[in-house]
């Protein structure tokens, strides 16, 4: 059986759609349709229910997905396991932030693509959080705490939370000194903080301020550029603002006070049967993030 035609009935099937999985395959729909129709003919049974709106899983097309994956996934790491463990090849389909793509990830990929020339890449770039399973995602670069204990995760880094602000912002205000004198200022936000509570530490003392957003953006990046614009304070990790605090564009907010800090893992899409390329992705970035920032 045609192994092209099984990972296209697996994209399919993921994506629930021919075309999407065409545009990830580089086919058109045609050939999608009709390799899929030939599957189906050879296996005796209907994979797919098709409607003009979505195509879906019969449970006899879920059954026969729960097995095939696996069987791939065995057959990348053979395959990745003959050529000596380091030739890789096929797509890599990544997931992140668009902020973490511009600033961190993509200034690193010419070194990683120089060790593995044959593998293609596709960076999936959103900071609302991707669904694995339906973007087919391989890997994706996660923030925070994860909310599934079953999912299959490595830590890569962790980064400092900080408060900053354009120094203009901050002239023009009163400038904070305790942590409840924030209340008076205008608060910036990210798509993941709407509601945003601040737990300060400083030696022994802890304060906790809640504050009301006053602007709000779906992109990290709008944030950091608002903040730039003297709008007012955000706050983020320290990798979503490095090279503006460096250059002295925007500088942190109650410099004494400790706001914490973030983990950021590599969250694999297959669990232990993830791609032996996105493993080498996670390991890459692990080494890479520990030689520019130290050890987590």
């Amino acid at each position: 059986m045609n192994i092209t035609t099984l990972r296209l009935f697996v994209r399919v099937a993921r994506r629930g759609s021919f075309s999407a999985a065409g545009r990830d395959m580089k086919l058109p729909q045609s050939t999608v349709s009709r390799q899929i129709a030939d599957l189906e003919e050879r296996l005796g049974t209907t994979l797919f229910l098709r409607t003009t709106r979505a195509v879906a899983l019969t449970d006899a097309g879920q059954k026969y997905l729960e097995r095939l994956e696996p069987i791939l996934a065995a057959l990348d790491e053979a395959e990745h396991e003959a050529r000596g463990g380091g030739e890789l090849r096929g797509t890599l389909r990544i997931g992140l932030s668009s902020s973490m793509a511009i600033r961190e990830v993509t200034p690193r990929l010419p070194q990683f693509l120089e060790q593995h020339p044959n593998l293609k890449l596709e960076l999936l770039c959103d900071d609302d959080h991707q669904d694995l399973v339906v973007e087919a995602v391989d890997i994706a670069l996660r923030f925070g705490t994860l909310p599934d204990s079953a999912i299959v995760a490595r830590k890569l880094a962790r980064w400092p939370i900080v408060l900053v602000a354009s120094p203009a912002y901050l002239n023009a205000v009163s400038r904070p000194v305790e942590p409840l004198d924030l209340i008076s200022l205008r608060l910036i936000t990210g798509p993941h903080n709407r509601q945003a509570s601040f737990t300060f530490r400083k030696g022994t003392r802890t304060v906790t301020v809640k504050l009301e957003p006053a602007i709000v953006s779906s992109q990290n990046e709008v944030a950091t550029a608002s903040a730039l614009a003297g709008l007012g304070i955000v706050s983020m990790s320290l990798g979503g603002c490095r090279a503006e605090l460096d250059a002295g564009r925007l500088v942190h907010v109650l410099p004494k006070w400790e706001l914490g800090a973030i983990d950021l893992h590599a969250v694999f899409a297959a669990g232990h049967a993830a791609k032996p390329a996105a493993r080498a992705f996670a390991t890459f970035l692990a080494e890479s993030f520990r030689r520019d920032y130290g050890r987590i």
